[in-house]
């Protein structure tokens, strides 16, 4: 081909475009815990809230296999990976967002029992670390393509801790919060680079207050950790800026009330904080990110009041 000014070239151009950003999430699943309610005890419950009807009850879908509480969950659009848990359970179960009238199936097994650990995930991998008992730093990681397998262990967290939070993005998980083998509560975040994953956790800046027991929810640029306890139990949500992750973190508008053992999951522009103790409640608050500043607004509840379970959102 011969251009203007004699400029030629020959062979073929072929554009390729980008892969189309996967479809957002519209629901969450919040599953297990610990509830006072008659019969008192773990559960095995899910519950699904619509996020464009999310002032009504949250719906009750088909239970986990087994009912436990302090586990942990990732997932992507239409799966969500519930692991661990106590009492001393390294069982992995999987919710079918499309079937999820069903009960969880079981898949492979984390490469340790234990619970109070923390997970975030992208749409192919998620990774869970920390734990208790003993108190771990190690991180496992689920490749959902073949999650019959064991999960494989990765490059530990810097420090062993349980009771910790995490979020994360298509490309690194920051995981924050918890107690330390001494006794300490800890504010460090730890980031974990997915591509670089059998590396120790890089340590980033920390929260602006030490803190357990909390839960957390992240879009693409931001991770908000709310909630938890440290003495007296917490309202306070901080936001981590991922691309400024060496600073410490930003104090937003609060939950609606103080409480602990909460979950979280959200999509690109909100984050839904659900149960928690003490009192125990079946509270939800949605956070919403562009506004980030005004207390969380309360939603519909959940189905039953509980502490200590874990979400995962996706594609209903």
């Amino acid at each position: 081909m011969i251009l203007a000014n004699g400029i030629s070239f020959s062979g073929g151009f072929i554009f390729t475009p980008p892969p189309p950003p996967p479809p957002e999430n519209t629901a969450a699943w919040f599953g297990a815990g610990y509830a006072p309610a008659a019969p008192a005890g773990l559960r095995s419950t899910v519950d699904r809230i619509t996020f464009a009807t999310d002032t009504a009850t949250a719906s009750v879908r088909g239970p986990l296999s087994i009912a436990r509480y302090q586990l942990a969950a990732a997932g992507n659009t239409t799966d969500g990976w519930f692991g661990g848990g106590t009492p001393n359970f390294s069982t992995v179960q999987r919710i079918t967002y499309a079937t999820d009238t069903d009960t969880a199936s079981v898949r492979g097994p984390l490469s340790s029992a234990r619970g109070y650990s923390a997970a975030a995930g992208n749409t192919t991998d998620g990774w869970f670390g920390g734990g208790y008992y003993p108190i771990y730093s190690t991180v496992d990681r689920i490749t959902y393509a073949t999650d019959t397998a064991t999960a494989s262990v990765r490059g530990p967290l810097s420090v062993a801790r349980f009771a910790l939070a995490a979020a994360g993005n298509t490309t690194d998980g920051w995981f924050s919060g918890g107690q330390d083998n001494i006794g300490v509560a800890r504010s460090n975040v730890q980031r974990i680079t997915y591509a670089t994953d059998t590396d120790t956790a890089s340590a980033r800046g920390p929260l602006s207050v030490a803190r357990i027991r909390l839960a957390a929810a992240g879009n693409t640029t931001d991770g908000w950790f709310g909630g938890g306890v440290i003495g007296s139990p917490e309202s306070t949500v901080q936001r981590i800026t991922y691309a400024t992750d060496t600073a410490t973190a930003s104090v937003r508008g609060p939950l609606s009330s103080a409480r602990y053992g909460l979950a979280a999951a959200g999509n690109t522009t909100d984050g839904w904080f659900g149960g928690g103790a003490q009192p125990f409640v079946s509270t939800v608050d949605r956070i919403t990110f562009a506004t980030d500043t005004a207390t969380a607004s309360v939603r519909g509840p959940l189905s039953v009041a509980r502490d200590w379970l874990a979400a995962a959102g996706g594609v209903q």
